[in-house]
Parts: structure tokens; sequence; C-alpha cells
């Protein structure tokens, strides 16, 4: 997500100063994803600059709060109406893990498997566990987040499966430094023929 565009969405509720905003942000999103103050007020400077969002005068208190601007409600329109594409989503630190696994040598690929599948079960039931603690109208956008990453958690279980699966069948070709299985290359098997 584009913390960006989340600064956005909640100055569409109205004004705020940089610790409201980070507030807001964990408390919609359930504090699934921590956000660093110096992130929000990085962001925020980039906003202005950008003509997205404009200081206010400082409280009483010292607090500056911000507001959005007519161009800042129609970057955030866009985002709303634009959907994220799998090009945009930050790399996936695990298949590239395992895939470098397959190719270092000593590594034991099958307990790198077995490791993650542990930690992603253990993530899975407290994830399970938060989002049957409470079942207020309010706390519906939290449980979305939840849910999206209690889908996200069975998907990567499913897919460390078929990993594990594929473990079981696979047989380095000697001499060949990429790690490929033989299965992968059809040259070798057409020439044969």
């Amino acid at each position: 997500m584009s913390i960006r565009h989340g600064l956005l969405a909640l100055l569409e509720r109205g004004q705020m100063y940089g610790y409201q905003l980070r507030a807001a942000f964990e408390e919609s999103t359930g504090a699934t994803w921590p956000l660093n103050i110096g992130q929000v007020y990085t962001t925020l400077a980039r906003l202005e600059r950008d003509g997205l969002v404009r200081p206010l005068p400082e409280s009483e208190a010292g607090q500056r709060p911000y507001e959005i601007t007519d161009a800042g409600r129609a970057d955030l329109a866009l985002w709303f109406a634009t959907p994220i594409s799998h090009a945009d989503r930050p790399r996936d630190e695990l298949s590239i893990k395992l895939a470098l696994a397959l190719t270092t040598p000593g590594v034991d690929v099958r307990g790198v498997v077995q490791t993650q599948r542990s930690a992603t079960m253990r993530a899975l039931q407290e994830l399970t566990r938060l989002k049957y603690a409470s079942d207020k109208p309010e706390d519906l956008p939290w449980r979305l987040v939840l849910d999206a990453m209690i889908f996200q958690a069975e998907a990567e279980i499913r897919w460390l499966d078929h990993c594990e699966t594929s473990l079981v069948r696979y047989r380095p070709a000697t001499g060949r430094p990429t790690g490929r299985p033989e299965a992968v290359d059809r040259t070798d098997e057409a020439a044969r023929r």
C-alpha cells in the first residue's frame, strides 16, 4: 500500500497533524502495518511539495495540522479507481530465498521450507484468533485487513506444500550452475529422440 495515498485518505476525513495521522492509520489497519512517525512527516513533506496537501497554521500546542487539497482529492480518487498491478507489489522475498537456497551449496532447502511453514502456521493461527476476537461493526476495516492477511498466509502454506512436493522430484543436473531441474531442459530430451 502506498503510505502517500493512505495519508491522503485519512486527510479526506478532516485536518490532522502527524501523530493523529499515524494513530488513525494504525487504527484503520488494525496496526497490521506499523507506521513510523518519520515516514509520516517525510510523506507529508512530499505531498506538500507536490501540492496534494497544505499545512495550516500551528496550533497553540505547537502542532501543525495538514489538509488535503483539490489536487490531493483528485489523486486519491484516481488511486481508488485504479487496480493494483502485480508489478507494483514488492518482490517476494520468500520465493527469492527458496530459489537461492536451491542453488547455494550446503543449504537444507527442505529445512528452509519447514521453518517457513511453521512460522506461517503460527502467524495464521494468531491472525485467525485476532479476527474472531471482535465482531463489532466498527471493526470491519480491521477485519478486512486481517482477512487479506489470512488468505495470504493460507496461499503461502499451499505454495510451500507445492514447493515440498517439487523438492521430492527435484534432481539437480550435474555441472549445471543454474540449479534448474533436469525436467525443465527439454532440449536434451528432444535431441535424443
